[in-house]
């Protein structure tokens, strides 16, 4: 028995080696596969998002092709070659694109015809860009030689020519290859390049002057764009609007589109269109004879078209020096090759060592794992224990969180009802004894209308109150979402004057809206109309006659709102107490009116949500002044 363990033991040691060398060229062969799926999983994946997130696309093409010099995998390094000179393309990188593109042809080989033909689609492609058309018609040439039968790639190749033709004024022969590539690819169902050739259209249609037609090929393709999330196409879409608008004569459409197109722009870093952004819209002024403000958007274009000239100078010298660090890497990868292949022939001669003493470790393992389980288990349990407790402890504290909250909803609700029992019963029951005079004939038409004018303020009082409360609760128990944009206080002053006019006719007070009017702030417009019609409601409230007056101030990045009126005012004590939940009162009006004092408030929290600060500045008998702070828009700040 004991000789029999022996010979095991020996043949054991003989055999593992020879076994371990067969499983190690196995996991070789299964690591290549994985390796190469891993590869064309990434570059799909960046070739499908590039358009829409091209910085992630680039990082994922990269590492696809550290992994495919790793591999050696040639027809995944050129596929990766191929993507990133597409990505550089999509941001108007155009040198480091053809550098990149002309790189995968040398891995293609000819038995890939259709990678040629896209290689060679994209270098022609973006010598158009590049405005070098004889060029681009050569290689598309050889795009087209490559694509064979193959329909999809034909489609692409040809509305590639299409606009080359365009750009080179064939309009005629622009607008027949691009129905023939349109008819095509609605026949394989390539959506993404459909989408493309509705804005080829677009272009070819407005050279020609024909804009009805334009416009409505362009709607298709911004439709499209969408679908197919197409960022790039989108932004040049909105380019193509501002075009058409602008040859149209509406001017005021083409310089709203070509905003959008430079938000886009800026957002997926394509400066080829942020550029012609900004041309369409000098373009758009100039036209409309604005002179003053073309300058100023010359002004922005050039000081931009420095920057981002600059910028990418910058970028293209750091994104020369990511390939030549990536190039580094791959050089590095094939040294650490071959110094893997050195230590895998030293390796192989000390495996029959290492399996004697593997065989050795066995026992002392076992014993180890069996003494380290029966201690991971105890501390299994404790870490149990320990993570009951700590719940125990989280539900206790958000018991009793939720318990405050209660007591505080409980008794807003209780102050909601008394102020609505208090302050809103009595006109309530004044219109409900007018109406039962009235109907009991004690009251006559005319007497009636009297007294509807004598409590008309004491009602807008109680309904402003009633807003107030409805928004101000809402806020309290639900929270609030804030949708800010670019305000213009100016026409809010506008809007707000005619809200109330009848009010201002009825007291004699003029309304003067002294704010700067084009310099927006960044806010919530629903928010700025509820602080806007509480402040000025109350300052109409308290002036018997004068003016009341809406002024702005810019000061830093901030734009200063001020509400002024020339009514009672206040004092010192009454401003201390005026922005407190358990402080805050309300005196009557001039007419009567009546109030609760929650519009402040409501007014003191939407100001803090957008960002600034509610204050107040009074003297009794002069009047007072409500003023606020809200950040620029970025433009004017």
């Amino acid at each position: 028995m004991r000789g029999f363990i022996i010979i095991l033991f020996i043949i054991l040691i003989f055999t593992l080696p020879s076994i371990a060398q067969k499983n190690q060229s196995k996991n070789d062969s299964l690591n290549s596969f994985f390796s190469k799926v891993k590869i064309d999983r990434l570059n799909n994946t960046a070739h499908n998002i590039y358009l829409s997130a091209p910085d992630s696309a680039r990082e994922m093409a990269s590492e696809a092709l550290l992994l495919a010099g790793k591999a050696k995998y040639a027809y995944g390094r050129g596929e990766s070659y191929l993507t990133i000179g597409l990505i550089y393309w999509s941001q108007s990188y155009y040198p480091i694109s053809l550098f990149y593109l002309k790189s995968a042809l040398s891995y293609f080989p000819k038995t890939r015809p259709l990678e040629r033909s896209d290689a060679y689609k994209a270098i022609g492609r973006t010598y158009a860009d590049l405005k070098k058309y004889k060029e681009a018609l050569v290689y598309l040439d050889t795009a087209m030689y490559y694509a064979g039968n193959d329909t999809v790639c034909i489609a692409k190749v040809i509305s590639e020519k299409a606009n080359v033709y365009s750009e080179q004024k064939d309009y005629k022969k622009a607008l027949k290859a691009a129905m023939f590539s349109l008819k095509l690819n609605k026949k394989v169902r390539d959506n993404n390049n459909i989408a493309v050739l509705y804005s080829r259209l677009s272009s070819i249609y407005n050279k020609m002057g024909n804009y009805t037609a334009a416009i409505a090929y362009n709607d298709t393709a911004l439709l499209k764009s969408a679908q197919v999330n197409n960022l790039r196409l989108r932004a040049y879409t909105y380019i193509e609007y501002a075009r058409v608008y602008n040859n149209n004569g509406r001017y005021n459409d083409a310089i709203s589109n070509a905003l959008k197109a430079m938000a886009l722009a800026d957002k997926i870093g394509v400066i080829d269109a942020t550029y012609k952004s900004y041309q369409e819209i000098i373009n758009s002024y100039s036209l409309k004879n604005d002179l003053k403000e073309a300058l100023n958007w010359q002004t922005k274009y050039n000081v931009i078209r420095d920057s981002l000239n600059n910028v990418a100078k910058l970028k293209t010298i750091k994104l020369i020096q990511n390939y030549y660090d990536l190039n580094s890497r791959m050089n590095n990868i094939s040294l650490m090759e071959e110094k893997d292949k050195t230590n895998k022939a030293k390796i192989k001669s000390q495996y029959v060592l290492i399996e004697i003493l593997m065989m050795s470790l066995v026992v002392l393992v076992t014993i180890c794992c069996a003494t380290f389980y029966f201690y991971k288990q105890k501390k299994i349990l404790s870490s149990k224990l320990q993570q009951q407790h700590k719940e125990l402890l989280d539900q206790k504290q958000l018991i009793e969180i939720q318990t405050i909250n209660l007591q505080k909803v409980n008794g807003l609700k209780d102050k909601l009802l008394a102020v609505i029992g208090h302050d809103l019963r009595t006109p309530v029951a004044n219109l409900s004894n007018i109406i039962e005079m009235f109907d009991e004939n004690y009251l006559s038409a005319n007497e009636v209308r009297e007294l509807m004018k004598d409590i008309s303020p004491i009602i807008k009082g109680a309904e402003l109150t009633l807003s107030n409360l409805l928004d101000w609760a809402g806020s309290q128990i639900k929270g609030r979402n804030i949708h800010s944009s670019n305000i213009d206080i100016y026409l809010l002053g506008l809007e707000m004057e005619q809200t109330f006019a009848h009010d201002l006719q009825l007291k004699k007070i003029d309304f003067i809206n002294q704010a700067y009017p084009g310099r927006g702030v960044y806010a919530d417009e629903n928010h700025l109309k509820v602080i806007l019609r509480n402040l000025i409601g109350n300052a109409i409230k308290f002036t018997e006659t004068g003016n009341i007056m809406l002024t702005t101030v810019i000061e830093n990045n901030d734009l200063i709102v001020n509400v002024t009126d020339s009514g009672k005012g206040m004092t010192v004590d009454e401003i201390d107490r005026l922005f407190y939940l358990n402080t805050h009162f309300s005196n009557s009006g001039t007419s009567g009116e009546k109030g609760t004092g929650i519009g402040l408030l409501l007014c003191k929290e939407l100001v803090e949500l957008n960002g600034g600060k509610l204050s107040v500045k009074s003297v009794p008998g002069q009047g007072s002044t409500f003023y606020f702070n809200l950040p620029l828009v970025k433009a004017y700040a």
